[in-house]
């Protein structure tokens, strides 16, 4: 069943805010990430799969502009058996994280209460379709959570902080469109006013976002090609 509002479409373009059209990770080839807990304790990894069990997920990708593609297949590791590996032993058992914040190469951030980057859904993807992720789509390695919003849904992953109180990330406008979970099934589009009137505000942006971004990764294949 499609949730309120969105609207089927049978590609999947490389999509986002115009900020980060022409911004690209700088590291493509290995799945290193780095992990902090409270501004304190700093783990490097050298690969964020390694030593944890494979998961496939089948599952609709919902752009918050209202597009939705279908059955997208990711594989990766769960990032509830990440988290039981690699951070809860670092955990004293008076501490209670309240949630997470995702760090992107390119400069983009967002966040996740804890219970929702739990849950079994959430993956540490790096490979679509069956097919490693290309650029387009969060090469080398990006969170995949798919109850909520694209947005949520960080590409190109390098650095996830972990806190018992959470910062403020955006503010402004930047706030506005950034709700605190993003949840599909209850249209939590943004922050303050009702998701549904966010559809009229974001559909006219869809065509104009998806060729600006194309034209960005087109001047990028010319470019490494020259």
């Amino acid at each position: 069943m499609i949730p309120p509002g969105q609207k089927i479409r049978d590609s999947f373009p490389r999509f986002g805010l115009s900020a980060y059209a022409n911004r690209f990770p700088k590291n493509t080839d290995t799945l290193a990430i780095v992990i902090e807990i409270n501004r304190g304790v700093t783990i490097e990894i050298e690969d964020a799969h390694a030593g944890l069990p494979r998961a496939t997920l089948q599952a609709d990708f919902h752009c918050v502009t209202t597009w939705t593609y279908p059955d997208a297949v990711w594989s990766g590791v769960k990032l509830v058996d990440f988290f039981n590996h690699h951070i809860k032993p670092r955990l004293n058992e008076n501490t209670q994280l309240a949630g997470a914040v995702f760090c992107a190469q390119d400069g983009y951030k967002t966040s996740l209460p804890l219970e929702d980057c739990l849950n079994e859904s959430v993956l540490l993807a790096d490979t679509l379709n069956n097919e490693p992720l290309s650029i387009e789509h969060g090469s080398p390695l990006r969170l995949v959570a798919p109850e909520h919003y694209g947005y949520k849904n960080l590409k190109h992953l390098k650095r996830i902080e972990f806190y018992t109180t959470m910062p403020k990330l955006k503010r402004g406008l930047n706030a506005f469109l950034d709700h605190p979970r993003a949840r599909v099934a209850k249209e939590e589009r943004g922050r303050w006013v009702p998701g549904w009137i966010l559809r009229y505000v974001y559909r006219p942006l869809i065509r104009s976002t998806e060729k600006e971004f194309a034209e960005s990764m087109s001047k990028r294949r010319d470019a490494r090609k020259s």
